[in-house]
């Protein structure tokens, strides 16, 4: 044997020890990446083609007499939900919400068979890709509340998979337990991947609404709440530690949650415009594994109903020290109007609609009341600020002759600020309590379409107070109509609109302010916002414009009683009054003044300009 024969030995034995060494310990991620994400068509598999006993043996090692078998499914559930676990992957097959239907009064599946994928990955002792949606689990045990599923992996050696269900409830434990597979699994494996996917099924008659409220949401580990787009195709990779991701439907989410944390995340959302699916989301994450751990890995999945009281329950029971905060899933708005909802609206509505044959239609009015005579000081401030702006208005139409013209405009408004500065009023005070009330407008207008206490629940011609009710509905394709109007013509809403112009109208005939001859146009926006309002909530929840209905008729009654119990004549008696007063004793109005020395200024430098 020659010298270039040995040299060519000695590379060949390195180049393979080195590829061999390499092969052992490159990082997990990049075994992983012949599994890409599940898609929502298929679950590819690696493995399509038969293969024979010792191939089979080499890639599944002592798991491959489990990738035989034949599917069959065990069933537990409780009084409000059943759930299919199939041994094929061990997976949950299929969610039923027992005390649910969808919009056609059908049984309510949160998923059922293909429309959803659920697969974690281990990395087999020989450095195979292992995924749990190729093995066939054992029924080890099943009873009504619990069932324990088995990947064998030889004599005393596997992997169970244990789901519990508690009573009366949507949280199902999921318990990893490993037994002796130390030798089965790489030791250089320190994570488990899991990919999960799901459709979310049309469950509201109102599509667009719904795809509008249906959210890929999910929390970080430090408490921070986030979401995914709603509007359209979204991809997030998210870096950072989370505690638990939420498939999120309007009214129902299905929730994956870990009791340690989940390392990193893919998140992918998809807008499905047509068919029986409004989103497909699909996740593939991580959580911390150590093969030499013998505890049980702890899960938990919440398969339920946006029910922001019982979703906030959860953080005072079992798992109050996961710190969960799932009532996030439920839009209530910003942090000033969720504090509302929180703190005032929410507790009101559960109180009146706490027990049997509650009519929603009732409860609603009566919250409607009491947020009405919650705001009656205020209401009655800003009407009392209208009425001294509108007895003044001949004297301000008085200074307006006096001093007509462009080139008098700044003295006008300084006489017109030191007429309201005598007689003691000022033309801000009537703005203030309407901002006051802007907050609880908003919330409530975030409340109803949130409100699962109203999902199929009946009032007068409407039959569901959580979506839109019908008085003219077509199926033919109206130009540009769809786009605003959707198919159909809310009965509530058009009687909303109809009520704000009345309001307005009668507003109008006798509040007519400076405000109005200052800007003219003015009046011909009042009477256009309730056309805009109709065209925007025709879509809306029964609930929300029924509420809007009841609060603007209200509203109208409010300003009838106080001009009866409002004199006019009594009222300029007591601003003449004041403005005899304020000649003998000069009082200070801080914003009055500030405006008057502010109009005297710029009144100044108009001089000096023209001097110029």
């Amino acid at each position: 044997m020659d010298k270039n024969t040995i040299i060519g030995f000695i590379l060949i034995f390195w180049v393979l020890f080195g590829f061999a060494y390499l092969n052992h310990n490159r990082p997990i991620q990049e075994q992983l990446e012949k599994n890409p994400p599940m898609s929502a068509n298929s679950v590819k598999k690696e493995f399509s083609n038969p293969i024979s006993e010792i191939q089979s043996s080499d890639i599944y090692g002592n798991f491959a007499a489990s990738t035989k078998g034949t599917e069959t499914f065990v069933t537990i559930q409780n009084a409000l939900m059943e759930i299919k676990l199939s041994t094929k992957g061990g997976r949950i097959y299929s969610v039923r919400l027992k005390k649910y239907t969808n919009y056609k009064n059908e049984p309510l599946y949160l998923f059922e068979g293909d429309e959803s994928a659920f697969n974690i990955i281990f990395i087999s002792s020989n450095n195979k890709v292992l995924n749990s949606e190729d093995f066939y689990f054992e029924i080890v045990s099943n009873s009504e509340l619990e069932t324990i599923l088995r990947l064998n992996a030889g004599k005393n050696r596997y992997i169970d998979f244990v789901y519990t269900l508690h009573p009366d409830d949507y949280m199902v434990d999921w318990k990893l337990v490993s037994h002796n597979i130390q030798t089965e699994l790489s030791h250089s494996m320190h994570t488990l991947n899991i990919q999960w996917m799901q459709k979310i099924r049309q469950q509201e008659k109102g599509r667009k609404f719904e795809e509008r409220y249906a959210r890929l949401t999910y929390k970080f580990l430090t408490d921070d709440i986030e979401q995914l787009r709603e509007t359209k195709d979204d991809v997030r990779n998210v870096p950072n530690k989370l505690k638990w991701i939420g498939y999120k439907d309007q009214f129902f989410s299905s929730v994956f949650i870990v009791h340690s944390n989940f390392e990193s995340a893919k998140l992918d959302s998809k807008y499905l415009t047509y068919g029986a699916y409004i989103k497909e989301y699909s996740t593939s994450t991580s959580i911390p594994y150590n093969i030499a751990n013998i505890e049980p890995i702890k899960f938990n999945f919440y398969f339920g109903p946006n029910d922001y009281s019982l979703l906030k329950s959860y953080d005072k029971t079992k798992l109050k020290e996961q710190n969960l905060e799932l009532e996030k899933l439920v839009p209530l708005g910003w942090s000033l109007f969720r504090a509302i909802n929180k703190c005032l609206i929410i507790p009101i509505f559960n109180w009146l609609t706490n027990g049997e044959n509650v009519n929603l239609g009732l409860a609603i009015l009566i919250l409607t009341l009491i947020i009405k005579i919650a705001l009656f000081p205020l209401t009655y401030k800003s009407f009392i600020s209208s009425a001294k702006m509108r007895v003044l208005k001949p004297q301000v139409e008085n200074i307006n002759i006096k001093y007509s013209g462009q080139e008098k405009a700044l003295i006008r408004q300084q006489k017109t600020m030191e007429l309201y500065r005598q007689v003691g009023v000022n033309p801000m005070t009537g703005c203030f309590p309407i901002l006051l009330q802007m907050p609880f407008l908003i919330a409530l207008f975030m409340f109803f379409p949130s409100a699962i206490g109203l999902r199929h629940q009946s009032f007068l011609w409407a039959n569901d107070l959580s979506t839109y009710d019908t008085l003219i509905q077509w199926s033919t394709d109206i130009p540009f109509i769809p786009r605003f109007l959707g198919n159909h013509i809310s009965l509530f809403c058009l009687l909303m609109s109809l009520a704000t112009i009345l309001n307005t109208r009668y507003n109008t005939m006798y509040q007519q302010n400076i405000g109005q001859e200052q800007f003219p146009g003015m009046k011909l926006t009042m009477y256009f916002m309730p056309v805009v309002m109709f065209f925007f909530l025709n879509s809306y929840p029964a609930g929300l414009n029924y509420y809007y209905l009841i609060s603007t008729l209200i509203t109208i009654m409010q300003t009838i009683i106080f001009r009866g119990l409002v004199n006019e004549l009594n009222l300029l008696a007591k601003l003449e009054a004041n403005k005899k007063k304020s000649k003998l004793v000069k009082k200070k109005f801080g914003f009055m003044d500030r405006l008057e020395e502010f109009q005297r200024k710029q009144q100044e430098l108009l001089k000096k300009k023209r001097k110029r």
